[in-house]
């Protein structure tokens, strides 16, 4: 962002349209540019100056500082003295009231007294003794990320984001509708997903929704942290690839409208800073510990949108069944005011044909309320309770698994000498539990391993009593046989342990 001093805008026709800068103003960047690159190991003040020059030069003196502004914080900027200001102040000031200082000779004379107390010549206490005032800073380098081209588009992504800032309300439409509400999430913005009626025009790539970002104007209406929001938002909105914005601008007490769209504002090719992944500290943290789990369940951060009426939802979470297409959508409700709960509310009421768990902040006070519109109500305080979500879970997968056995044959005969039940999981689509009742006539249950009796029979002409641990492991390993203990006891053997020197093989009787 720039400064509101800086600001471009026109209000012509009573809109409210920042003032872009485009090609005919390369030559000025480059100017600009090159002032700062000409200006190393020089002085604040110098730099200013000759800035000032450009500024008399050109058409618009708010564009040639618009553009300062943003180098100026690439700049490195370093105080340069040969003794430290606030010591060589220090002690020129006891000098000279013990010299009395009226004469120019005077002076000079308290001068060479604090150089003597210093160790120092009487050059360098003079040459010290402001060197740290802002206007004697020396630029020590500049390293600008940015051509002419890309400074111009990093000033028009600038000025429009401080257009922004007295936004009390933005509609954004955008070929890429989930980088845009991945970006209200992490700024932690309220918005809703409107569908848009029917015959009313498609302005981008034929998208039949809008993201409206606003919040209850008792809570954000006029804030700096409303402005500063919503212009941060607009780098993730300019990196889609077609998109319009509209927003309603308080300038001053009179509402205007402003309309920016792809045409208007890009993202220059440098790394932008990165933003904060979660909308909380409570859905980070039920994050991090649900996926330290092993459950049958895959967390999926910001799922598909789900229909609500005219509205749409995008969930905060949604849970993925391992063995099987089925997804069960999860919602956390924090603290939020009484308004914005009761239009969740009739948004998840205009939910329908999905599964959703719904975590509620047990200080709103409506676990109830979503009990009753089939959305599985988990009440927390602080915290979101991972065992109370795996029991809400649970019931799906309990169903789950007893479908799916029901849809399994009686019994099974794999091709494989060898198979797992979890690859064979995976080929019907359904947990290792469900196999409990299934016949294998071609096979042996081992642990949770199928053989053939050639196999085991096999294993059992190659096992000696009296080989080590690693021998036996190397054998199973060709048959791709991991579960030691469970094979060998199927065999009748056992690893007889000796210390921590390893194991050998024993018959078990």
């Amino acid at each position: 962002m720039l400064t509101k001093d800086l600001l471009r805008v026109s209000r012509r026709g009573g809109g409210y349209q920042p003032q872009f800068a485009g090609e005919s103003h390369e030559r000025l960047a480059a100017r600009v540019i090159g002032c700062y690159q000409g200006h190393v190991d020089k002085r604040r003040e110098t730099l200013r100056e000759a800035l000032s020059d450009i500024e008399r030069e050109s058409d618009d003196f708010k564009l040639v500082r618009g553009f300062a502004k943003l180098l100026d914080r690439e700049a490195t900027w370093k105080v340069r003295s040969p003794l430290e200001p606030a010591t060589a102040r220090e002690a020129a000031f006891v000098a000279g009231e013990a010299v009395g200082v009226v004469t120019e000779g005077e002076r000079a004379e308290a001068l060479d007294r604090a150089a003597q107390q210093l160790d120092a010549t009487p050059e360098a206490v003079e040459s010290s003794l402001y060197a740290d005032l802002e206007s004697r800073e020396v630029l020590a380098a500049v390293d600008s990320r940015w051509s002419p081209p890309e400074l111009i588009e990093q000033y028009n992504l600038s000025l429009a984001q401080t257009a922004l800032f007295d936004a009390t309300e933005v509609r954004i439409r955008s070929t890429d509708p989930k980088a845009v509400i991945s970006a209200l999430k992490r700024l932690r913005l309220l918005y809703e997903i409107r569908r848009l009626p029917e015959g009313e025009r498609r302005t981008v790539a034929d998208n039949d929704r809008e993201i409206v970002v606003t919040g209850p104007d008792a809570l954000f209406r006029k804030t700096r942290r409303y402005g500063t929001r919503f212009a941060r938002l607009l780098r993730s909105i300019a990196k889609t690839a077609e998109w319009r914005l509209e927003a309603t601008i308080d300038d001053r007490g009179t509402e205007r409208e402003l309309v920016l769209t792809n045409g208007d504002v890009t993202v220059p090719g440098v790394d932008p800073v990165t933003d904060v992944t979660y909308d909380s500290g409570v859905e980070a943290e039920f994050a991090r510990r649900f996926a330290s789990l092993e459950l049958d369940w895959e967390l999926v951060r910001e799922p598909d949108a789900v229909a609500a009426g005219e509205h749409v939802v995008i969930p905060d979470f949604a849970f993925d069944y391992a063995f099987g297409d089925f997804r069960v959508y999860f919602e956390i409700m924090g603290f939020w005011t009484p308004e914005y709960v009761e239009k969740k509310l009739a948004r998840l009421d205009a939910v329908d044909d999905v599964e959703m768990l719904v975590a509620v902040d047990e200080s709103l006070g409506v676990g109830e309320e979503i009990e009753s519109r089939d959305h599985r109500a988990i009440p927390y305080s602080g915290s979101v309770r991972i065992k109370d979500v795996r029991n809400a879970l649970q019931r799906y997968e309990d169903q789950l698994q007893a479908d799916a056995a029901e849809s399994l044959p009686a019994e099974i005969r794999p091709d494989e000498d060898v198979i797992s039940l979890e690859a064979l999981s995976a080929e019907y689509g359904a947990s290792e539990s469900a196999f409990e009742e299934i016949a294998f006539p071609d096979h042996e249950r081992v642990g949770q391993t199928l053989l053939r009796e050639r196999v085991l029979d096999d294993l059992n002409e190659r096992l000696e009593p009296g080989m080590d641990l690693d021998a036996v492991e190397k054998l199973l390993a060709e048959y791709d046989l991991s579960e030691t203990s469970a094979v060998l006891g199927e065999l009748g053997y056992r690893i007889e342990w000796e210390g921590l020197s390893g194991g050998t093989l024993r018959t078990q009787y």
